[in-house]
């Protein structure tokens, strides 16, 4: 799938740390502003321990993973909006992207800061702000193209318009478009066409010292506190840690670092993971000797757009899906043994896909 999330924050925060630790697509890390300045982007494995017990009975051929999209975007700086320090181009690569993962800087050191001091609430309120005004540039120029025929009475352009003095009135107050709460699902999809920056899912990434990687630090706390009234998940990262996990060959190695620094999962696992669920993805499994795979899907769609997402014909060609849960299929141990078991259901083209569901598509 081609959905992104982009990875965003000030310069010098960790963003590229990060980034090579969750890709092997290397940004240049450097201790210096606009050390990045085209978007990498990596194509992320997504660990899913579900894919590895059943392959553990099926015993395949061959183990295929599903994937995220992640793109490091450059620094971005005060004034962005007004084209500072690359603002429009960086502005540009958010816009491209679904999600936005945004790294906030919980760490005392050596490395510069762009503003001369530690302050992780207002280094969200930097970038807020100039996200923000280049959404009321957005919506006021769409309020201008939009007047004049919802002043003629068209419904669509009427309530469009609506729409966006709303998000005028939420932006002028210094609050994000995803603050905003919408009626229903058509509001949604005319929403979804101004392409707003800060109508995007935001998931913070705390990075903090080796130190605080487990608790988190004052810093982490303070910026708890700052953002309370959003609906939107922490994460907490020491980046410099996960460069070094990044660095070991082997699983085990791995698993042993995590262990000595009493980490039960690398930040990274989590933020992948949190990455996929912020884009609105899920998984479905195929499983048979041949291959193991998990397929990528939109959460809450239906067997057949699920199927479309292996070849578009078995969309246009569904017949019907067999369906067993994860579950089913792990206490039974196998496909046939399921079928025994009356675990297997038949499901049609109104069957909306359950996360973890191991599905087989009958196509005409």
């Amino acid at each position: 799938m081609a959905l992104q999330c982009g990875i965003v924050g000030l310069p010098n925060v960790g963003k590229s740390t990060l980034f090579n630790s969750l890709s092997s697509a290397k940004a240049q890390a450097a201790n210096f502003p606009f050390c990045t300045i085209e978007p990498n982007v990596g194509v992320i494995t997504v660990p899913d321990e579900r894919l590895t017990k059943l392959a553990e009975l099926v015993h395949p051929h061959k183990i295929t993973p599903t994937t995220v999209e992640i793109v490091d975007i450059a620094g971005l700086v005060k004034g962005a909006s007004r084209g500072e320090g690359l603002g429009n181009k960086f502005l540009a690569n958010i816009r491209e992207t679904d999600a936005i993962i945004h790294v906030i800087r919980c760490f005392d050191g050596d490395v510069t800061h762009v503003d001369g001091s530690i302050n992780p609430v207002r280094d969200k309120e930097i970038i807020d702000i100039e996200l923000q005004i280049k959404d009321l540039e957005t919506v006021e120029s769409r309020m201008t193209k939009t007047l004049k025929q919802a002043q003629a009475g068209d419904k669509i352009s009427k309530r469009t318009y609506e729409l966006l003095s709303k998000y005028k009135e939420a932006l002028i107050r210094g609050k994000s478009a995803r603050t905003v709460v919408l009626d229903n699902k058509e509001d949604r999809k005319i929403a979804d066409e101004f392409f707003l920056l800060t109508d995007k899912p935001v998931l913070y990434v705390c990075n903090v010292d080796e130190q605080s990687a487990i608790t988190g630090n004052e810093y982490v706390e303070r910026f708890r506190e700052s953002i309370a009234d959003e609906d939107a998940e922490i994460l907490i990262v020491a980046a410099k840690i996960e460069s070094e996990i990044a660095e070991l060959e082997t699983y085990e190695e791995r698993q042993l670092f995590l262990s000595e620094m009493g980490l039960g999962e690398s930040g990274v696992s989590r933020l992948i993971k949190s990455a996929y669920k912020l884009l609105g993805l899920e998984t479905y499994f195929t499983a048979g000797i041949k291959e193991v795979r998990a397929w990528t899907y939109i959460k809450g769609a239906k067997a057949p757009q699920a199927a479309g997402v292996i070849h578009s014909d078995f969309e246009k060609n569904f017949i019907r899906a067999e369906v067993i849960r994860y579950e089913d299929f792990i206490e039974y141990g196998s496909e046939a043994a399921c079928r025994d078991a009356g675990k297997i259901g038949i499901e049609g083209k109104e069957y909306t896909v359950k996360d973890g569901d191991v599905m087989h598509f009958r196509v005409g």
